[in-house]
C-alpha cells in the first residue's frame, strides 16, 4: 500500500521530497569521529577519551540496503545515530543529497528529519508508554507542521494497516502490545513523513525468531513498494545476508570491509570478517553430516579509550606481522566492489609481500574447531592453528580454512 506524500499546513498540497533517482549517490560519509570525553577530577578536566567512531568513510546509493555488522561496543548504534545526526560528530563530514548536514543548527536540521528516520533498537523504551499509539505515530506531522490528505487520525490509521496491525489500535497504548507489535509502531512512526531513508538500529535483535521474520519481511516489502533507502545495524549475519545489497564490517570504531553480499559472503577478504562468517550455521539439512571449521578469536576487543596502534585487529589477528603494528592500512578497493583494510587480505594477493614473518602473537590468536561430522555437534577444539601466510589462500575459496605460515624464527 503506497503512502501519499504530504503536504505542510497551508501549502497548498506541496510535496515534501523529491526522489531521488535510483543508484544515484544518496548519504556521503567522509572521516566520521565521534569521540566522548573522560572527565576527572573537581574542575571535570578531560583525561582522555572513548574512541567510539574514528574515521570511517561509505557512502549509500538511492534505493539500496547497506548492513552494517560487527561484535558489540565495536560503534556501529553510534555510527547510526551519528548519521541521522543525533548525535554531533567530533570530526568528519556528513553529506545528505549532496548537502553537509555535518553541524546544521535544530533549525537547519528540522527539514531534513523529513526525510531521514530512524527505527531505535529497543521496542520496549522506543515508545512512550503515557501517549496512545495514535499520539506516538502523529507525533511526526505536528512536529513538522504536516497536515496530511484526508487528517491526521485517516492517516495514522493507514500506516498502522501498512505495517500490519489493526487501525483500530489507535486508542491503545504500548503495554498493550507484543514485541513484535512495538516494532511495528516504531516503523510506522519512522514512516511517517514518507523518508527518503530509514537507519534501523537492530530492528530484530529484541525479537523471537519467528517474529524476526516478520519484521524483516515487512521492511523488504516496505522497501519495494515505497522505493526507501535503509542503514541496517545487526548482529545477526543471517538477516543482514537475507536484506543487504552491501554489506560493511566495523571493528572497534573503523571498517575494515565493504563489498556487495555475494562477495563478501563467498570470499572474505579481512580476517575478521572471516572470523565472523565461520561462526555463522547453515540451516541446510542436507549438509548436517558435513564437516566446517570455525575460527575462535582469542581475548577480548581492545579498549576504545587506547586503541592498539596500526590495524586495529592485529593482537588478535593470525596473519599480523610487523608492519601491522605500525601502519595503519587503509580502506581500498582490491576488487570491484570490494574495499579492504588489510595488509595480508585473504583471497587475494599480499599487500605488503616484503613483511613476512609472523609476530608472536599471531601464532596464538586463533582456535579452530571442526564442528558437525559423522557424530554430529561440535568437536572439540583442536590445538592452536597455526597463522595463516601472509599472501592469503587461493582466490574465491569460500571456506575458513587457515593456512600455514611462518614464525618470527622462520620455522614452518
Amino acid at each position: 500500500m503506497n503512502i501519499p506524500a504530504q503536504s505542510p499546513a497551508g501549502s497548498g498540497g506541496a510535496t515534501l521530497t523529491k526522489d531521488a533517482a535510483p543508484g544515484e549517490t544518496l548519504l556521503k560519509v567522509t572521516g566520521l569521529q565521534k569521540h566522548f570525553p573522560i572527565r576527572k577530577g573537581l574542575l571535570q578536566r578531560q583525561v582522555g577519551a572513548v574512541k567510539a567512531v574514528d574515521g570511517i568513510d561509505f557512502d549509500v546509493k538511492s534505493g539500496e540496503t547497506l548492513g552494517v555488522v560487527g561484535e558489540s561496543g565495536c560503534g556501529k548504534s553510534t555510527m547510526g545515530r551519528l548519521i541521522t545526526r543525533l548525535l554531533e560528530p567530533t570530526a568528519g563530514t556528513v553529506e545528505f543529497e549532496g548537502k553537509d548536514i555535518t553541524h546544521l543548527g535544530v533549525s537547519g536540521m528540522r527539514p531534513m528529519r523529513r526525510d531521514v528516520q530512524m527505527i531505535f533498537q529497543d521496542p520496549y523504551s522506543s515508545l512512550n508508554p503515557r501517549h496512545t499509539i495514535g499520539t506516538i505515530v502523529s507525533a511526526p506531522f505536528k512536529l513538522q507542521g504536516v497536515t496530511p490528505e484526508g487528517g491526521i487520525k485517516k492517516e495514522v490509521q493507514r500506516l498502522l494497516e501498512v505495517v500490519g496491525l489493526n487501525p483500530e489500535h489507535y486508542n491503545r497504548y504500548p503495554h498493550e502490545f507484543s514485541g513484535g507489535q512495538r516494532q511495528r509502531i516504531g516503523i510506522a512512526r519512522a514512516l511517517a513523513l514518507n523518508p527518503k531513508m530509514v537507519v534501523a538500529d537492530e530492528p530484530v535483535s529484541a525479537l523471537d525468531v519467528s517474529i524476526q521474520a516478520q519484521v524483516v519481511n515487512l521492511l523488504d516489502d516496505l522497501q519495494s513498494e515505497l522505493g526507501l533507502t535503509y542503514v541496517i545495524i545487526a548482529h545477526d549475519l543471517s538477516v543482514v545476508r537475507h536484506v543487504s545489497d552491501r554489506i560493511a564490517v566495523m571493528y572497534l570504531g573503523k571498517i575494515v570491509e565493504i563489498a556487495d553480499r555475494t562477495s563478501l559472503y563467498k570470499a572474505p577478504m579481512h580476517p575478521y570478517t572471516k572470523a565472523l562468517l565461520s561462526a555463522v550455521p547453515i540451516p541446510d539439512p542436507r549438509r548436517r553430516g558435513a564437516k566446517s571449521e570455525r575460527i575462535l578469536l582469542k581475548g577480548d576487543v581492545p579498549s576504545p579509550i587506547a586503541p592498539p596502534s596500526g590495524c586495529r585487529f592485529h593482537t588478535r589477528c593470525w596473519k599480523a606481522t610487523q608492519i601491522c603494528t605500525t601502519k595503519e592500512p587503509p580502506l581500498v578497493a582490491l576488487k570491484p566492489g570490494q574495499q579492504v583494510a588489510c595488509h595480508h587480505p585473504e583471497n587475494f594477493a599480499d599487500q605488503a609481500p616484503e613483511d613476512t614473518e609472523l609476530l608472536t602473537v599471531a601464532r596464538e590468536a586463533i582456535d579452530v574447531v571442526t564442528v558437525g561430522g559423522e557424530g554430529g555437534g561440535d568437536g572439540a577444539p583442536s590445538a592452536p592453528a597455526a597463522p595463516a601466510d601472509p599472501s592469503g589462500g587461493a582466490e574465491g575459496s569460500d571456506s575458513p580454512e587457515v593456512s600455514k605460515g611462518k614464525s618470527e624464527d622462520g620455522k614452518e
